[in-house]
């Protein structure tokens, strides 16, 4: 992992505007940033424009590189399905208007989750593709946000049936430590649907008795083996970003400057050693 592949989410840290949450991620090291998008729409809805909002990001030398806010409505009634469409489109043209990236989703089920339901999330996601297909986004599939995309299996199986080029899955270490998803699941024909990675750590505990948000730790305070990971989707192609991504309550409690101080340290003894020391 490069140094210049690191990025944050925004939702590992609290900030009071978005102009707090932009100098702290600059301050510490970073050049990347992932956005939980309500942040920046709230800045916007103050008479502002999403091209002000891209001036803002790189006036503090990041880059916009995505980000997420609901998961994809695939069972609702056509009201349900029809409002959320139109925000992850909404969303989709904010990512674009930043400056492209990922967006990324989960997916609601049925009331009796089946493997049969995958064809129907594949057909809305292929919807959903088609309609930003003029826009520099590419959607990425949330394995376990929500109660029938359980794995990264599932989700590559949804990517595959879907059928559009820029629709894959996102791969998340606290996900694959609380799912039946292994190591052995990383392969050459997995990980290249992969088209974003989040990084964080875990605490000791079992998977199974694992919170996949509350039980995250910065990266080298837990007990996942993270080089390894991420040599595997390294060794299987992957090249993109590794957004750290935590919910965590103790650094939720400090200043945004030093929670992303402390959370871009974490990520340096991942790096490769030349890049790191740069």
């Amino acid at each position: 992992m490069k140094r210049s592949q690191l990025a944050i989410n925004s939702v590992s840290t609290r900030q009071q505007s978005l102009e707090e949450a932009l100098q702290a991620y600059a301050d510490a090291g970073f050049r990347r940033v992932e956005f939980v998008l309500p942040l920046v729409k709230d800045w916007i809805a103050q008479g502002r424009t999403a091209a002000d909002a891209r001036r803002l990001v790189e006036s503090y030398g990041l880059q916009s590189i995505g980000g997420f806010q609901a998961a994809l409505v695939c069972f609702g009634t056509d009201d349900e399905c029809r409002a959320n469409h139109e925000l992850q489109l909404e969303n989709a043209r904010l990512i674009h208007d930043l400056g492209g990236g990922t967006l990324v989703v989960g997916t609601d089920g049925p009331a009796q989750p089946t493997i049969d339901a995958f064809g129907v999330v594949a057909t809305t996601l292929h919807a959903l593709a088609r309609a930003t297909e003029d826009l520099d986004v590419v959607i990425a599939l949330e394995f376990n946000w929500g109660p029938l995309v359980k794995s990264l299996q599932s989700a590559v199986s949804i990517a595959r049936l879907t059928d559009h080029h820029r629709v894959g899955v996102l791969f998340d270490p606290a996900h694959y430590h609380t799912t039946v998803t292994k190591l052995e699941h990383l392969t050459a024909d997995t990980v290249p649907w992969i088209r974003h990675v989040h990084l964080n750590d875990m605490r000791d505990r079992p998977g199974e008795f694992s919170h996949c948000n509350s039980d995250r730790v910065l990266p080298g305070a837990g007990m996942l083996d993270l080089p390894l990971l991420i040599g595997a989707l390294e060794r299987h192609g992957y090249r993109g970003a590794f957004s750290i991504e935590l919910f965590n309550a103790d650094l939720w409690a400090m200043p945004a400057a030093e929670a992303a101080a402390r959370c871009h340290a974490s990520l340096l003894p991942l790096c490769e050693p030349s890049v790191a020391l740069a």
